[in-house]
């Protein structure tokens, strides 16, 4: 952040118009570029139905001699609590009427890291499952990439990692990459050096984030999905937006929007979601998204900022 220079009363007048033409474009009006980097998320909007549930193993568990038919999944890149969760949709083809199967997700290693029961499968029927990101244990799955393995409850499938298709007309793709956190900016930017970079000199205190350069009118989308705690105006910060990130013990904040983010505080937001416009409103002299993290218990309750740095050059280079 920094001092802002005066404007020519002209040149407000024509920076108003652009203002407001930006907000009605990509707010309400999300391109469908910005929709594809960030899982198909809009703002502000309600979040996707819950992943499937896991199920349980059957007691006497039967499959026939079961292959493919059909099988899909995407998107091909999500996000851990992002607005579009990883979907398979399948169909079998086996010599039983019924068969009880379970459906893994496997890391690139072949271990598995979630496991969904289902009994009673037809086969020739259409079946779907959605995770949300989340392991065995509750956790959210690591960063990289994953695949579904389809096949009989027991014994428990082994290789290859899904069932093999019944014919060679079907494409199957059962791959998919998820990540836990999306870089904060779509489209053009710079991470910025010097002073903007966390704990810069500032007059009578240091900077407590990272700056990124990017054009007024850019996409900020949430870098992680949780609760909207603030979303205000403040003469430093400008316009802003606090989320507490879900299951991550940190607060993201999110400073300089070109206008009042239509988020409120107790809102969701999705990892990926669109949540503003850069701007330069507040203390700012150029066009950029101040961006700020922030450990337990929160941002100014207690917590303290850390360098979002490496995090951020982690993050722009798979979003």
């Amino acid at each position: 952040m920094s001092s802002t220079p005066k404007i020519r009363p002209a040149a407000a007048g024509r920076a108003v118009l652009l203002v407001l033409a930006a907000v009605a474009v990509l707010l309400i009006g999300t391109t469908e570029s910005a929709l594809a980097a960030t899982g198909g998320a809009g703002t502000p909007a309600s979040g996707p139905s819950s992943g499937s549930g896991a199920g349980a193993p059957s007691g006497e568990a039967s499959a026939g001699n079961i292959s493919l038919i059909a099988a899909r999944t995407w998107p091909h890149k999500s996000f851990y609590f992002g607005f579009r969760y990883p979907k398979l949709v399948f169909e079998l083809a086996s010599d039983q009427p019924t068969n009880d199967i379970r459906i893994d997700v496997l890391d690139r290693e072949g271990e598995v890291v979630k496991t969904f029961y289902r009994d009673d499968v037809a086969p020739e029927a259409r079946y779907r499952i959605r995770w949300d990101g989340t392991d065995n244990d509750g956790r959210p799955a690591h960063n990289g990439r994953y695949s579904f393995r389809i096949g009989p409850q027991a014994p428990a499938p082994a290789a290859p990692r899904y069932a093999r298709r019944a014919t060679g007309s079907s494409t199957i793709r059962l791959g998919f990459k998820i990540f836990g956190f999306a870089f904060p900016v779509l489209g053009r930017h710079e991470i910025a050096g010097g002073a903007g970079r966390f704990g810069a000199a500032r007059s009578g205190h240091t900077h407590q984030g990272q700056d990124i350069m990017a054009n007024c009118g850019q996409t900020i989308v949430a870098a992680r999905g949780g609760r909207v705690r603030y979303s205000k105006f403040q003469s430093a910060a400008g316009n802003y937006v606090v989320i507490d990130g879900k299951s991550s013990r940190w607060d993201f904040m999110y400073a300089h929007l070109i206008e009042p983010s239509p988020l409120k505080p107790g809102d969701l937001v999705r990892t990926g979601q669109p949540i503003g416009i850069v701007g330069r409103t507040g203390d700012a002299s150029a066009c950029h998204l101040h961006f700020e993290i922030w450990g337990p218990p929160g941002w100014y309750e207690g917590g303290s900022p850390f360098d979002p740095y490496p995090f951020l050059v982690k993050w722009d280079r798979y979003s």
